[in-house]
C-alpha cells in the first residue's frame, strides 16, 4: 500500500493505523482511508492506467490494498453506453448509461467486495461476512468462494428469491433474520465486536467503501478523460453517491482530468427516501424511516452515509428525487424497451429520477449525463411478471393468422 497513509475520522480528523475498524474512539465518526495524493500523482498517468487490466484493478494505485494478491473475478470496466433511444424520449442528446449490472455477480457490489475480500486476506481473516439487502450477499458469497474463505451472509427474511438463490449457489451460510435491514445491521454490529470475522460493511467498511470509487474513475476514462456534467445515482446507505464523487475528485486531484464540476443527483424510492426528505426540507441530518418499498436493494431506513450524501448533493449543486413506487416497474420497462438493458428495481428508481430531472429542466439537452444502473433485472423478475402475456396458438399457419394477423 505505497500510497495509503492512515485511517482518518470523517468528523474530527483523528488518524488511526490501517486496521479492521470503522469508528473513531473519540467522536464515533466513521473512518475513511487517507491517501498520499502527491505520491499517486507521481506514479500514475493516463498511459499507465490504459496499460492495466480491463477491470477495476487498472486503478489499483487509488485503492487501499496490494494488487498482487487481489481477489479478482474480472469486476469493472463495464459498458458506458450512449443511450440515444432513451435520450430521445427524455430530450437528452448526451445521455449515457453506466451498465454495472454485468459484473460477475450482476451488481456493482462486486467492486467494494473485491477490495474488501483482498484486505480481509491481508488481515488474515478466515471468515467473510456481511449484512445485505440482496446484491451484497451474492458478491460476498462469490468472492469468499474465490478466496477460499468461509462466508456467512445475513439478510432480512423478506428478500427477493432470486437474490437469495443467487447467493446460495456459492455455498455460504445463509442467515435470514426476521426484521428490517437496520435491525439486521445492529445484530451484525454486535457480532463484529465479538467474533473475528471480516464483516465487509461493518468492521471492514473503510476499505469496502473505497471499491465504489472505481465507477467514477471508469466513467471519466470512458468519456475521454473528462468528468460528466451530471450523475444520477441510486441511494441506499448513500455511500455509492459519495464515492463516485470522490473518485471523480481524486482524478482531478492527481491531474488525470480537469477539476470536476459534476452535479451529483440522488434517487431513492418513495417508500424509503430519508435522504431525499432531508434534502428537500433543508435538514442537516437524516431522520430514519421504516422502509416500505418494492426496491428492496435500496431499503435502508437509517443510511450510514446519509449525512455525507447530503453534503455531496449541496457541494455539487445536485438534487434528490423520490421515485413513486408505481413508476419503478414502468421505468424498468422503459429502459429495457429503449436500450435493451434489463435492470432491477434500483435501476427503475434511477430512470424515474432521471426522467423527473429531464422534465424539470435540471439537466440540459446537450449536457453529458450518466445514469448508473447498478443491478441486473433477472434478480427481481417478479416486479415485471405482469408483462408476461403471450399469444397462445396451435402449430398451424391458420392459428397463427387468426391470432396475429387478422385485423392488422
Amino acid at each position: 500500500m505505497p500510497h495509503v497513509k492512515s485511517l482518518e475520522c470523517r468528523e474530527c480528523g483523528r488518524t488511526y493505523p490501517v486496521e479492521p475498524t470503522n469508528a473513531c474512539e473519540f467522536c464515533f465518526g466513521p473512518l475513511e482511508v487517507s491517501y498520499d495524493y502527491e505520491s499517486i500523482a507521481r506514479s500514475v498517468t493516463r498511459e499507465s492506467i490504459a496499460a492495466g487490466p480491463f477491470s477495476m484493478w487498472r486503478y489499483h494505485d487509488f485503492l487501499p490494498v496490494g494488487a498482487e494478491a487481489a481477489v479478482d473475478m474480472g469486476t469493472g470496466f463495464t459498458p458506458l453506453l450512449h443511450a440515444k433511444n432513451l435520450g430521445r424520449k427524455l430530450g437528452l442528446d448526451r445521455l449515457y448509461v453506466k451498465n454495472d449490472s454485468v459484473n460477475p455477480t450482476f451488481s456493482f457490489k462486486d467492486r467494494p467486495v473485491s477490495v474488501t475480500a483482498t484486505k480481509a486476506l491481508e488481515f488474515e481473516f478466515e471468515t467473510l461476512a456481511c449484512v445485505s439487502t440482496g446484491n451484497l450477499m451474492g458478491a460476498v458469497a462469490a468472492h469468499g468462494a474465490k478466496a477460499g474463505m468461509r462466508t456467512v451472509v445475513f439478510f432480512p427474511g423478506n428478500l427477493e428469491d432470486g437474490k437469495v438463490t443467487g447467493a446460495a449457489v456459492y455455498g455460504p451460510t445463509l442467515v435470514a433474520v426476521d426484521g428490517t435491514y437496520d435491525q439486521v445491521n445492529r445484530l451484525c454490529s454486535e457480532l463484529a465486536d465479538n467474533l473475528r470475522w471480516a464483516f465487509v460493511n461493518i468492521n471492514m467498511r473503510p476499505f469496502y467503501a473505497e471499491g465504489s470509487k472505481t465507477l467514477g474513475y471508469e466513467v471519466a476514462e470512458q468519456l475521454g478523460w473528462k468528468a460528466p456534467d451530471h450523475c444520477v445515482v441510486p441511494a441506499a446507505s448513500g455511500e455509492l453517491h459519495t464515492k463516485i464523487w470522490k473518485g471523480l475528485t481524486e482524478m482531478g486531484d492527481v491531474g488525470l482530468i480537469d477539476p470536476p464540476s459534476t452535479r451529483m443527483h440522488l434517487a431513492q424510492p418513495e417508500g424509503c427516501s430519508p435522504i431525499v426528505s432531508a434534502f428537500e426540507t433543508g435538514g442537516e441530518r437524516v431522520a430514519p424511516v421504516r422502509p416500505d418499498t418494492i426496491a428492496k436493494s435500496l431499503a435502508i431506513g437509517d443510511p450510514a452515509a446519509g449525512v455525507y450524501a447530503l453534503q455531496t448533493l449541496r457541494e455539487t449543486g445536485g438534487s434528490a428525487a423520490a421515485a413513486p413506487e408505481d413508476e419503478v416497474a414502468e421505468c424498468i420497462q422503459l429502459l429495457a424497451e429503449t436500450e435493451g438493458i434489463f435492470t432491477e428495481t434500483a435501476g427503475g428508481v434511477v430512470i424515474s429520477g432521471l426522467r423527473k430531472l429531464a422534465e424539470s429542466g435540471a439537466i440540459g439537452k446537450d449536457e453529458v449525463t450518466v445514469a448508473f444502473i447498478t443491478g441486473n433485472g433477472f434478480k427481481t423478475q417478479e416486479v415485471v411478471e405482469h408483462l408476461v402475456d403471450p399469444a397462445h396458438i396451435k402449430p398451424t399457419y391458420a392459428s397463427f393468422e387468426a391470432a396475429m394477423l387478422d385485423g392488422k
